[in-house]
């Protein structure tokens, strides 16, 4: 019960590797915000929660839209008391089109970037002050080994999340929030399932040390140990739980 009275928000927590951490934070206390943009699946996980003995609220969610972060956190401070924790999960994934980036359609190319590179920064400015209010909180962001490997704009969006996440470290960290990313390496979820087609994961998996797909409870250890206060003195780092598949001497 690490989250006892604590109240976090994870965005696009409606499946996948974001579920895991929202239910995992109710698990041990938290009140938890699922601010996601599909009405269906945040319902869900919320409802799901609630049946649990957790306490959830279902806050619709377009990270890339600022008029809707905030919305998102002023209905977990009026509703939920405020906030101290933030994982900025939210991203085009499971969707996502495939394209190089000399034939992206540059419209496209935008609204990926407004999801997964601006949305955790909207997000963040929506809940600071809050965190401020509270004494202090954390915040993890959601990266991914992709950062470091050259994989178009999933990878650059990626790659700006880590330059992010240590430049929020150092303008928060004057007033106790600390900020963190993960980066996930290959991981067995349904968006994973459906993206990357089983040749290429055999062949990623054929060079990784540990030659298996992460399972999402493999992420969310590490997740809630950034948030908590046995983190108290880690923030602006990038923590890669990818089986081996990054190594950078």
């Amino acid at each position: 019960m690490r989250f006892k009275n604590k109240v976090a928000i994870v965005t696009g927590a409606g499946q996948g590797i974001g579920e895991g951490y929202a239910k995992a934070l109710a698990k041990e206390g938290a009140a938890v915000a699922i601010a996601e943009l599909s009405a269906d699946q945040g319902q869900r996980v919320a409802r799901e929660i609630q049946a649990a003995g957790g306490k959830a609220i279902f806050v619709k969610t377009d990270v890339s839209s600022e008029s809707s972060t905030k919305a998102m956190g002023e209905t977990v401070r009026r509703e939920l008391g405020g906030v101290d924790y933030l994982v900025n999960n939210a991203a085009i994934y499971h969707d996502m089109e495939m394209h190089g980036l000399l034939t992206v359609p540059f419209d496209y190319y935008t609204k990926f970037m407004s999801v997964n590179m601006n949305g955790c920064l909207l997000a963040t400015r929506a809940v600071y002050e809050s965190m401020v209010e509270r004494g202090g909180g954390a915040i993890v962001n959601q990266s991914s080994s992709a950062a470091w490997m050259g994989a178009g704009y999933y990878g650059i969006a990626k790659l700006a999340m880590h330059g992010i996440t240590q430049s929020l470290a150092r303008e928060l960290g004057p007033r106790k929030i600390r900020v963190n990313a993960i980066a996930p390496g290959p991981t067995d979820t349904e968006a994973t399932r459906k993206v990357v087609p089983e040749v290429f994961k055999k062949m990623i998996l054929a060079q990784m040390p540990l030659g298996r797909m992460a399972r999402v409870d493999e992420m969310v250890g590490a997740c809630l140990f950034l948030l908590s206060d046995e983190a108290s003195f880690i923030t602006a780092q990038i923590l890669a739980i990818d089986g081996g598949q990054i190594m950078r001497v």
